[in-house]
């Protein structure tokens, strides 16, 4: 039997070894273990258990033409269309961590800040789901506010933190919403369900030079004050 001292290493083991992973193998999971690991994420918490998350899974020629489509439309600078705001820019604390972030991809792929063409394939590669075999699409109704988005970061965290527990990677994907439209057209989704966001993810591919990319977390004093 486990001790809660045993539960509690193995949580620390999978906190800090989720990351974002950017390069995959095309490997696809098996449907039983898809089936295990999206269970697993169900039992996330959500406020009154009204569990908001419309959750669509991508696989196989699926995946392949979703990809296809996103890059494409991506690629010709076709108008974004996002069920919610895009966010302006980040200052102060914030813009230095989005930095320090940008600057770890790039300095893993030999991308270098002067070359624009460089730069923006490397975002185009976000429409691709970095290659991955599988994209999961986050939605929830169109009556839901900031409670139940809340409610769907629950869910998302704890569906990765299973992935990585199976062995396998993820990457949480804000550019997976920019053509929301385009995705529910492509999934036949209801309209009246709004796409927050995208996960790609599989068994990680460790050759590719952005998974060599590491990011840094703010100090526990930043962000965490503790009341007595």
């Amino acid at each position: 039997m486990q001790t809660s001292m045993d539960r509690g290493t193995v949580l620390d083991d999978l906190m800090s070894d989720r990351r974002s992973i950017r390069g995959f193998r095309p490997d696809p999971v098996s449907q039983p273990l898809l089936d295990h690991i999206f269970a697993t994420a169900q039992q996330a918490p959500s406020n009154c258990n009204v569990q908001p998350w419309v959750v669509h899974v991508v696989s196989g020629a699926a995946a392949e033409n979703l990809r296809s489509v996103l890059h494409a439309t991506a690629a010709s600078g076709e108008a974004l269309t996002p069920d919610f705001p895009l966010t302006g820019g980040y200052e102060g604390a914030y813009r230095t961590r989005q930095i320090d972030a940008a600057k770890a991809l790039f300095a893993a792929t030999g991308v270098q800040r002067e070359d624009i063409e460089a730069r923006r394939d490397s975002f185009l590669r976000n429409f691709r789901f970095f290659d991955a075999p599988h994209a999961a699409f986050l939605f929830m109704p169109e009556w839901a506010g900031w409670r139940e988005a809340a409610d769907c970061g629950m869910y998302a965290q704890s569906l990765m933190l299973a992935l990585t527990a199976h062995g396998l990677g993820s990457c949480a994907q804000g550019a997976l919403s920019h053509h929301a439209a385009l995705v529910r057209r492509e999934l036949g989704v209801s309209e009246d369900l709004r796409l927050m966001f995208g996960i790609a993810f599989g068994y990680e591919d460790p050759a590719h030079p952005a998974n060599a990319a590491r990011t840094v977390r703010a100090p526990l004093a930043e962000t965490t004050l503790f009341h007595d």
